[in-house]
């Protein structure tokens, strides 16, 4: 297999995918469990100090005495024991203590399993890589594994959630005490549960806010002029130092006019009297959520729908929301468009949370916190919006017009009492991980009787979520669901040939078949879809069907993130497409780019382009007809360049840029470093094939992320004074004939984070001996492990960042 077919077979091997594909975080593997939240690395928009909670809490997990072995913080729901545990996690005298550190989101729906796998993956190098080989040892095994693997170091383990005793009697045996100084800290909001871990401990229980500490973090969440501060410390008062509350009521108030009668009014809902504490939270947040309006109260119901704990992918939400038919279009804004609008609104109502955010500064997953999920499901189940089921759910019938399974039962007989009403049918699998590309599933086996039910009782579906369930076939009965706008099929295990009556489906709008492995097949029937905006296909088809598959009628496509070239170009079917804002073209052939290039320019609203060429012997022209292309933030393009062109030929709003293959010489990075807007920069493998790499002084002036990965002819490296001044994150992944660190990396002001892979071992250790002291505005903290090498600095503040 040629370089070009290597990198685009296994694009997500180096670094390569269109906007929907998962980035790699470089600050922690949780953010490839897309299921667990939240992540220990996230920061947080509301700020209040909390030295003294803080203080203590270090005090007991760095003493080294074995008797203090478990450490708690208990508290009730909102109140910010996740945030205080975050906080405590990425303080430098914690990393810079501990050999190795864990973090695991457990809550009520506590497996046992995935929570031994999830911290093995955290302290173990090598278990990434044997995810397959974990799956199938017993749990026992898995106990014993994480205890050797333990033993010998000094570790912390992040426990969040804990709802009940048997979580610990569970992992307890899993943590070894020999290494003096090891830490489990927990966070619960029982006593009991506490207690019960160490007896001997002195569980931290959090404190509310004090009336100054409240009325702070109220005003970082909306403007107080002088004649309100009296009321506004009234509503504070009343809030009662619970920092969710206080967030929320924040963001409604910064709906309402700054007028004394609309704050009067929300003061004067916010009645107390005879609640207990979890009913007087509740009552605020319910009055947040009378204050929304009914487009809004649709999409903040929606939620509900997800399991407790997920970290919700901010597109795929988004999608469901425009087939539900939340999202009128306005004038001349998408749905879409819509959709994020909305998004942004409930973020800045507080209603949701942001989870992990992309390189530029995209929301990729929000999270819901579970006291507000707890309010979705309570609203909805009054007003018909949704029901939940799991395995231990009574058979009972329902008018709910949205079904949500969370259940990995295979009878799923309770269906048939609701097919009637439900116009969404959503399965949940809680079950499966996916880390680095590794999938593996518990789920049983919809069988296609199963499956055909579905397809003749539930004939006003508008919304079909089967992502990662597994699904061998699609009977044809799935053509007679002719309401449907959304079809959810990724991850399964489909094999062989979609059914051709798939093309009846001529409303839907999202086609997600993404990691379908065992898919090879695709009939030529897409065509008939004519109102989808998002084919989600990833998977190469391998078959001649897949190059010349009929696409002209796809005019209002939006989403193309992955397909092969072929006929369907010569055909004139990409033309048609002008709507396209995500396209990623493989298998191009030289004679194809031209075209191709042509064609997009006049693409205004393309945000990500992915070319790949077929073979070595390809090469890309100059692309000055992406300079046409306005709204162009991302562009991959893997295989050889025959020259770049000058920076004003670029795309003039381009934010990152990944090249793999590219064969680029010192001049092409000259032009690259002068880029006026570039903020990510990717030199993939065979990207630069020369002995010297050098940055110029005011070069790459706005360049927060760099990744060199595999420039295997890589030896020198040089950065000079005022290059890179904004560069924040920085990658060196396989350089292996690279000799040092530039010096001019060792004095930037701006740089947070470091991360090396797959260096030689003298080149660790002269990072070790003599470059990380001399880091000047970092202070890296390294873990080597193998053939890996990770220097990471962690911002640290004496403020508390309020996850709540």
């Amino acid at each position: 297999m040629s370089k070009i077919k290597e990198v685009s077979a296994r694009p997500e091997a180096y670094g390569v995918r269109g906007e929907s594909r998962e980035d790699i975080n470089l600050t922690s593997i949780e953010s490839l469990r897309h299921w667990r939240q939240p992540s220990p690395y996230s920061e947080e928009e509301y700020v209040i100090e909390l030295e003294d909670d803080i203080e203590l809490l270090l005090s007991q997990l760095l003493t080294v005495e074995p008797r203090n072995h478990v450490v708690s913080i208990v508290g009730m729901g909102g109140l910010g024991k996740t945030t205080l545990a975050k906080k405590l996690y990425n303080h430098r005298s914690v990393v810079n203590h501990f050999e190795c550190k864990a973090w695991v989101y457990v809550s009520k729906e506590y497996r046992r399993r995935d929570v031994l796998q999830a911290i093995l993956r955290d302290v173990d190098a090598s278990s990434r890589d044997e995810a397959d080989r974990l799956e199938r040892l017993p749990e026992e095994e898995l106990v014993n594994k994480l205890h050797s693997v333990l033993d010998e170091k000094r570790y912390m383990v992040v426990l969040d959630d804990i709802w009940g005793m048997e979580v610990w009697d569970g992992l307890k045996s899993a943590f070894p005490r020999r290494k003096m100084g090891s830490k489990i800290l927990l966070t619960t909001r029982k006593w009991e549960v506490a207690l019960h871990a160490d007896a001997s401990s002195s569980p931290h229980h959090l404190r509310t806010l004090t009336e100054d500490e409240s009325y702070s973090l109220l005003c970082n969440k909306v403007f107080i002029p002088p004649e309100l501060e009296s009321l506004a410390r009234e509503i504070v008062v009343k809030c009662e130092g619970l920092p969710l509350a206080l967030v929320v009521i924040g963001g409604l108030l910064s709906r309402k006019h700054k007028s004394s009668v609309e704050w009067d009014q929300v003061l004067r809902n916010i009645s107390w009297h005879l609640l207990q504490e979890q009913e007087r939270i509740a009552r605020i947040l319910e009055l947040s959520y009378n204050d929304l309006p009914s487009h809004l109260k649709s999409c903040f119901l929606y939620l509900g729908l997800f399991p407790e704990g997920l970290n919700i992918q901010t597109k795929k939400l988004l999608r469901l929301w425009v087939a539900e038919g939340f999202l009128p279009q306005e004038g001349q804004e998408t749905p879409e468009g819509v959709a994020h609008r909305y998004l942004n609104e409930l973020i800045g109502r507080c209603m949701i949370q942001v989870g992990a955010v992309s390189s530029l500064g995209r929301v990729k997953t929000i999270r819901i916190h579970d006291l507000l999920r707890d309010l979705s499901l309570s609203k909805g189940k009054e007003e018909y919006f949704l029901k939940i089921f799991h395995e231990s759910h009574s058979q009972q019938p329902t008018r709910s017009r949205r079904l949500s399974i969370h259940s990995c039962d295979d009878r799923y007989d309770f269906l048939k009492h609701g097919a009637h009403h439900s116009r969404s049918l959503l399965f949940f699998n809680r079950e499966y991980n996916d880390i680095v590309g590794t999938i593996w599933f518990h789920w049983n086996f919809l069988q296609e009787q199963k499956l055909n039910f579905i397809y003749r009782k539930f004939k006003l579906l508008r919304v079909l979520e089967l992502d990662g369930v597994r699904v061998v076939s699609l009977p044809s009965t799935i053509g007679d669901l002719v309401q449907l706008r959304y079809l959810g099929l990724r991850k399964t295990n489909l094999e062989g040939k979609l059914p051709p009556s798939l093309g009846n489906l001529k409303n839907l709008q999202t086609l997600d078949l993404r990691y379908c492995c065992f898919l090879k097949r695709i009939p030529n029937i897409i065509w008939k879809m004519v109102n989808l905006r998002h084919l989600l296909l990833y998977t190469p088809f391998d078959s001649p069907d897949s190059g010349h598959l009929r696409l002209d009628t796809l005019t209002n496509l939006q989403s193309l993130p992955y397909i092969d070239a072929g006929k369907w170009i010569e055909d004139g079917a990409l033309a048609k497409m002008s709507n396209l804002r995500q396209l990623g073209i493989y298998e191009l052939s030289g004679k194809m780019v031209n075209s191709v290039l042509s064609t997009v320019q006049g693409f205004r609203n393309l945000h990500s382009l992915t070319l790949s060429l077929q073979s070595e012997e390809d090469e890309f022209p100059m692309f000055r007809q992406l300079s046409q292309c306005i709204h162009l933030e991302k562009l991959s393009l893997i295989g050889k360049i025959r020259k770049l062109p000058d920076p004003h030929e670029f795309p003039p709003n381009l934010l990152k840029l990944t090249l793999h293959n590219s064969h680029l010489q010192k001049e092409s990075i000259a032009k690259l470093e002068r880029l006026p807007k570039l903020k990510m920069l990717i030199l993939g493998k065979g990207a630069y094939n020369v002995q010297e790499l050098s940055f110029n002084a005011e070069g790459f002036s706005q360049l927060n992320i760099l990744r060199l990965i595999q420039l295997k002819e890589l030896e020198e490296w040089t950065v000079e004074e005022r290059a890179l001044p904004r560069l924040e994150h920085m990658l060196i992944d396989g350089c292996e004939k690279l000799r040092t660190i530039p010096e001019g990396l060792k004095t930037l002001t701006s740089l947070k984070k470091i991360k090396i892979i797959g260096m030689p071992v003298e080149f660790e250790h002269r990072l070790r001996t003599n470059d990380v002291p001399e880091f000047k505005y970092v202070t890296p903290a390294i873990e080597s492990s193998m053939d890996i090498l990770a220097v990471g600095m962690l911002i640290h503040s004496p403020m508390l960042l309020f996850q709540v």
